[in-house]
C-alpha cells in the first residue's frame, strides 16, 4: 500500500472521512514506521502551531515515520487537510490552551501513558514527544546505539555528568527524569512499566504523570547493566534504563541559559521548552528567539513595518565587579529603561518593535540559589531569555504543581498552587481605554531569521534619535521613498495616551527569583524604577508588601514618553534606530 507523503493535502473535492477512519490501530501505526520506530506527539488545537513546527522539523530531517494524536476534532480536521498523519484520541477536549498544572493538563498526562500502553503491544519502538519541543537532528541513529535499552529518557539535569555524547551517568543524575522526550522499546519490561504507571495515575488523579513516572522507575536503581553502555537496571530490577545526555537532548535551561552544547562543542538533537516562566507564549517566544519555530509568512511582514535599536551597555555594567543582586539589577534596569523608550517610539509610530537581546548576570529559578546553579555551565553574564525579565502578569515564584524537583544540591518541595498565573501580559489583549493601543513586538533574532522576506531585509534604514533644533539634527528627503515621520507634539490627548502607556508598561515586567535565607525570596522588577529615588533590589519584607509595583497607588508626576523628534523613514521600511542619548 502506497502511503501519502506528509504535507500532501487531500485532492480537491475530497470529503472529510468519518471519525472512525482516524482510530489508532496497529495497521495505522505499521503503515508509518521506519526501522520499526514510530515518532508520536499529541495535543489539542491550541497547540496547532507547535505541532506544525514539530512536524516540519522532522520532515526537514528526512523523517516521515510520525503520527500526531488529536485531542479534539478541530485539530484532527486541520491536520488532515494539511496532509499530516493524524489519529483521533477520542478525548473530546476543549480547543483552548491548557494551563500548566490545570486539571486539563493532568488529563493530557494520563492520555500520554494510555497512549504508550496502547502502542507498545503493536510491537514497535515508540519515541514519544511533547509538542513544546523540536527536533534539530535525526535522533534515530543515536537511539539505535543502545539496542539493549528498554527505555531511554530525557531529564531535567542541569549539571553535566559527561562531556561527550554518551548517556548521562545515572549515578550522578539528581534531577527528575523528564517525560517530554523518551524512547520505549516493546519489551516485556517496558510494557510492564507502562501498565503499572497507567494504573497508578488512573487510581489517583492528584498524581502528576511525571512524578508518577519518577517514583515508579526509581523504586529500584542499580546496578549498572554493564561497564560501558551507561544503562542501569531500574523499576523492577529487570528494566534497562538510560538517561539521555542533557547537553544534547536539551532542556530549556541547558539550551537557552547554559548553551551547554555550544560550550562542549556538541550538536544538539532536541530542545524542550522547560525551565521557562511565561506559559505557552513564553515557550513559543523562546523557540522564536532560537529561530526554530515556524511562523506563517505574515508574521515576518507586519503592517506598518518594524523598528529595532542597537542597545548601548557600558562594559562596566556587564563585566566589572561581583555578580550579585546589585550588579544584576543595575544591568537589567539599564536595559529596561532603553526598552521602555523603544516601546514608546514603536507605539507612536505604530510599528512592531524588534526586542534587543537581554543580558543577565544572575539566573532565574523557582527557588533560592546563589546566583547560578552550582556545577552548571552558566556563564556570567549570559544572554537570557525574554521571560527572565518580561513575563507573566501577576506571577508569583510558585509553580503550579505538587511534587519534588530533584536538582542536587537543591531538593525543592513545591506544593503550592499559584492562583494568579496568567498568559503573557505583553501579548495579552488589554482594553485600549485603560492601556492604550497594543504594541506588537518580535524576538531579538527576528532580523537574522532566514524566513524573513527579502523585501523586508532590503528595506532597512538607519536613523538616529535627536532633539529637534539641536546641532546636527535635521530632516532630509534623501531616501528611496520620501516622507518624514515626526513624533506628535504634546497635548492633552497625548498626556492621556501617556497615562495609558504607563499602565501598560508597568505590567510588562515580572520577578527575579530567589534570594537565599529570606521568605519570600523573589524581587519584583519595576519598569519605572528610575522614578523612585529610594528604589533598591529587595524582596518583600512582609506579606502586605508582596505585590507587583503597579498595584501600589502612587502620586506620579507626568513624564514624557518621547520628545518631539523628526526623522526620515518610509511607510514599509524596517528601521534600525541607533541609540543616541536615549
Amino acid at each position: 500500500m502506497q502511503i501519502k507523503a506528509i504535507w500532501e493535502p487531500p485532492p480537491h473535492g475530497t470529503k472529510f472521512p468519518p471519525l472512525k477512519t482516524f482510530r489508532l490501530t496497529k495497521q495505522l501505526v505499521q503503515q508509518r514506521v521506519k526501522d520499526n520506530v514510530i515518532i508520536v506527539t499529541f495535543g489539542n488545537y491550541a497547540f496547532m502551531d507547535f505541532i506544525l513546527s514539530w512536524v516540519k522539523h522532522l520532515t526537514d530531517l528526512g523523517l516521515s515515520n510520525l503520527l500526531v494524536g488529536a485531542m479534539d476534532t478541530k485539530l484532527l480536521e486541520a491536520l488532515y487537510w494539511k496532509g499530516i498523519p493524524v489519529f483521533d484520541m477520542g478525548s473530546h477536549m476543549s480547543t483552548a490552551d491548557v494551563g500548566w498544572g490545570s486539571p486539563t493538563f493532568h488529563k493530557m498526562g494520563r492520555e500520554k501513558v494510555i497512549l504508550i500502553d496502547a502502542i507498545l503491544p503493536y510491537g514497535v519502538e515508540l519515541l514519544m514527544c511533547d509538542t513544546d519541543m523540536v527536533w534539530l537532528k535525526d535522533p534515530l541513529p543515536y537511539l539505535a546505539r543502545y539496542p539493549e535499552a528498554d527505555v531511554l529518557t530525557s531529564s531535567d539535569q542541569v549539571v553535566p555528568t559527561v562531556v561527550d555524547d554518551s548517556l548521562d551517568l545515572w549515578q550522578q543524575v539528581g534531577a527528575a527524569y523528564n517525560i517530554g522526550i523518551f524512547h520505549w522499546r516493546p519489551t516485556e519490561s517496558a510494557k510492564k512499566l507502562a501498565r503499572e504507571w497507567k494504573d497508578m495515575l488512573l487510581a489517583d488523579d492528584k498524581i502528576w504523570d511525571q512524578n508518577g513516572f519518577n517514583d515508579i522507575v526509581r523504586k529500584q536503581m542499580g546496578p549498572s547493566v554493564d561497564g560501558d553502555s551507561g544503562l542501569v537496571y531500574a523499576f523492577d530490577g529487570n528494566l534497562k534504563l538510560g538517561v539521555l545526555p542533557a547537553s544534547i537532548f536539551c532542556s530549556g535551561h541547558t539550551y537557552f541559559v547554559q548553551a551547554m552544547y555550544q560550550q562542549l562543542r556538541l550538536e544538539p538533537y532536541a530542545v524542550h521548552t522547560t525551565f521557562q516562566y511565561a506559559g505557552t507564549e513564553g515557550k513559543r517566544h523562546r523557540l522564536r528567539e532560537a529561530m526554530v519555530f515556524y511562523d506563517p509568512p505574515e508574521y515576518y511582514d507586519a503592517p506598518g513595518g518594524f523598528i529595532s535599536f542597537k542597545p548601548s551597555i557600558p562594559k562596566s555594567m556587564l563585566l566589572d565587579g561581583e555578580h550579585n543582586l546589585e550588579t544584576h539589577f543595575s544591568l537589567i534596569n539599564y536595559q529596561i529603561k532603553q526598552v521602555r523608550t523603544a516601546l514608546a517610539i514603536a507605539s507612536l509610530l505604530k510599528r512592531t518593535l524588534v526586542m534587543p537581546p537581554l543580558w543577565c548576570r544572575l539566573d532565574r529559578l523557582w527557588f533560592a540559589h546563589p546566583g547560578v546553579l552550582v556545577g552548571s555551565m552558566t556563564r556570567q553574564p549570559f544572554l537570557c531569555p525574554l521571560d527572565h525579565v518580561f513575563e507573566d502578569e501577576g506571577t508569583s515564584p510558585h509553580i503550579t504543581f505538587s511534587g519534588i524537583l530533584l536538582w542536587n544540591p537543591y531538593v525543592v518541595k513545591l506544593n503550592v498552587l499559584c492562583t494568579d498565573l496568567k498568559v503573557n501580559s505583553m501579548l495579552k489583549e488589554q482594553p485600549e481605554e485603560e492601556f492604550g493601543p497594543a504594541i506588537n513586538f518580535r524576538e531579538y533574532s527576528f532580523l537574522d531569521n532566514p524566513l524573513l522576506p527579502r523585501h523586508v531585509k532590503e528595506s532597512r534604514l538607519d536613523v538616529q534619535l535627536c532633539q529637534e533644533g539641536a546641532e546636527g539634527c535635521s530632516a532630509s528627503n534623501k531616501t528611496s521613498r520620501p516622507g518624514i515621520l515626526r513624533f506628535p507634539k504634546r497635548s492633552n490627548e497625548d498626556m492621556r495616551r501617556e497615562e495609558k502607556f504607563r499602565n501598560r508598561m508597568k505590567r510588562y515586567v515580572g520577578i527575579w527569583c530567589c534570594v537565599e535565607n529570606h521568605d519570600p525570596g523573589h524581587i519584583y522588577y519595576d519598569m519605572y524604577w528610575d522614578e523612585k529615588s529610594d528604589w533598591k533590589p529587595m524582596p518583600p519584607q512582609s506579606a502586605e508588601d508582596d505585590h507587583p509595583p503597579w498595584k501600589v497607588t502612587l502620586e506620579e508626576s507626568e513624564y514624557p514618553i518621547a520628545a518631539p523628534v523628526p526623522f526620515q523613514s518610509t511607510k514599509r521600511s524596517c528601521v534600525l534606530v541607533r541609540r543616541s542619548g536615549m
